[in-house]
């Protein structure tokens, strides 16, 4: 009951019956004075708003041209669609239809589309496209202008690499798709296209391999999309919120990266991306637990290598939830764990401290989040020093004043370095939340306290799902078939296999 209080509704609606939904469109008038007034009356007479008013010299009738500036390549305009409509070198009988001698002859320009209301024709402008609406027909072409300034193909920042490809996506859609047809050169790689945001009417690329990814699961991914209603979309995690299965966890269940590579594998595996305008983060769905900890690296080493790093993430997980737990529950209900030497050590240390050791870790970790959070947001000039400097200088002054044990700078020291091993932001952000509820377990029943803790967690994980496929598989269910890239890695024709319950093939969940 509580649970379903606190969970928030989803900006997604049932579909409704055709007769109920809205269907009301404005038609192109054959006036272009009717037709230019009305559009600036729609866009509030915005100064972005470009009508430019010629002749077609083919037919002899007036046109108007309009775009909006700054979002269209004005080389393309002036050169495919102004030259072109300006020109003699066609003559066509004043009787002809406009459009066809536009489409067929005139306009030199790769694609066009026809519009015949002012909703699309609105559309089309403020999406970087050119409309030409003619004098005395209701029907406008729009030619595909746009050429606005993004930062193009660069090296990613966040999912760095020894070995391996150095490109990442952009905030341009069109780029994103283009990367991730350069690595997956097959005609079964489908794009289905749509608009979000019934304000920003973002655009958004549903991409997956035909015959490799589930039916069902293409579908349900394509539904929740087209349910969605929302005033705008800005970024990935927006959409990333709305359709995921569960709310209330801290865990992930969809996965993003900006890395073309790491795409173009999931997808081979059977899974579907999501690709927004504006963002260079991609979505991929299903995610599974196990996907969080694993890196592109993990395939461009040998595979020795790989098992160990994989296996070295594992164990960096276990330390960055455990550690400062197991040190308060120790240190605090079961000193006889503890070796006699290391017992004398520590209790000098906790000789001066005045307070318990799940208040000295607590310290020491928000002290160590808001140095995190203070170097994100400082200049990049700045926070690097600030982290360190700031860790070592707190930690030491604390540790001199009595404040803090020597020993708990270490046990967070340690947490802290194995929190930034996993791959994935996201899931470093889980952990960071997880680790002080264990803190407070540990506090107040000592290893028991632990336990049930890891009990829960392990209940709540086994208890995900994304988009229908369970989240710890193939731990759990166990698929000893899939464990061959799971904590362990083979050769890579051995891994590179789709996971069960994605195949086409096996439309089972």
């Amino acid at each position: 009951m509580f649970a379903h209080w606190l969970r928030p509704k989803k900006n997604i609606e049932p579909p409704q019956p055709a007769s109920q939904k809205e269907t009301t469109t404005t038609p192109i008038q054959c006036s272009l004075k009717d037709n230019i007034a009305y559009i600036e009356r729609s866009v509030g007479y915005s100064a972005d708003i470009i009508f430019r008013e010629s002749t077609f010299h083919a037919i002899g009738k007036s046109i108007v041209i309009i775009y909006t500036d700054g979002l269209v390549d004005v080389t393309t305009i002036n050169d495919f669609i102004m030259r072109s409509l300006m020109t003699d070198s066609v003559i066509a009988d004043p009787e002809d239809d406009p459009l066809v001698v536009m489409q067929s002859y005139t306009l030199a320009i790769g694609e066009i589309n026809q519009v015949a209301d002012m909703e699309s024709l609105l559309n089309h402008v403020l999406s970087g496209d050119s409309v030409i609406l003619i004098e005395g027909s209701s029907v406008g072409i729009a030619a595909n202008t746009k050429g606005w300034k993004d930062r193009g193909v660069t090296e990613t920042n966040v999912e760095t690499v020894i070995r391996g490809p150095r490109e990442a996506f952009s905030e341009s859609i069109r780029t994103n798709t283009a990367l991730i047809r350069r690595k997956i050169k097959d005609p079964n790689l489908w794009l289905e296209s749509f608009q979000i945001g019934q304000v920003t009417k973002t655009d958004m690329v549903l991409i997956y391999i035909q015959g490799v990814a589930r039916e069902s699961l293409v579908t349900e991914v394509r539904d929740r999309l087209k349910k969605i209603r929302i005033d705008g979309v800005l970024e990935s995690s927006n959409v990333e919120e709305i359709i995921q299965d569960q709310q209330i966890t801290v865990f992930p269940t969809l996965y993003n990266s900006e890395r073309p590579d790491v795409i173009a594998l999931e997808l081979m595996r059977g899974k579907i991306a999501i690709l927004l305008d504006g963002t260079p983060f991609v979505l991929i769905a299903p995610a599974l637990f196990e996907t969080f900890l694993k890196a592109s690296e993990d395939y461009y080493h040998r595979v020795d290598i790989s098992t160990l790093i994989r296996m070295l993430r594992y164990a960096g997980f276990l330390i960055a939830l455990l550690a400062p737990s197991l040190y308060v529950a120790i240190t605090t209900y079961h000193q006889e764990m503890i070796p006699t030497s290391l017992l004398i050590s520590l209790s000098a240390q906790r000789e001066g401290t005045p307070f318990p050791a799940f208040i000295e870790a607590l310290m020491m970790e928000v002290t160590f989040e808001v140095l995190r959070e203070a170097a994100l947001r400082m200049p990049r000039s700045v926070g690097s020093a600030l982290s360190f400097v700031g860790t070592l200088v707190i930690g030491q002054a604390a540790v001199e004043a009595g404040i803090i044990s020597a020993a708990m700078v270490i046990v967070v020291s340690i947490t802290a370095i194995c929190s930034f091993v996993f791959p994935s932001y996201d899931l470093s952000n889980a952990i960071r939340i997880l680790r002080f509820p264990m803190m407070a377990l540990a506090a107040s029943f000592g290893l028991v306290g632990i336990f049930i803790g890891l009990l829960v967690l392990v209940m709540h994980l086994n208890s995900l799902q994304s988009f229908g496929v369970p989240y710890l598989s193939p731990f759990a269910p166990l698929q000893l078939e899939k464990q061959r890239d799971a904590l362990f890695r083979l050769p890579f024709q051995a891994t590179f296999s789709r996971i069960r319950g994605m195949n086409h093939n096996k439309d089972t969940k």
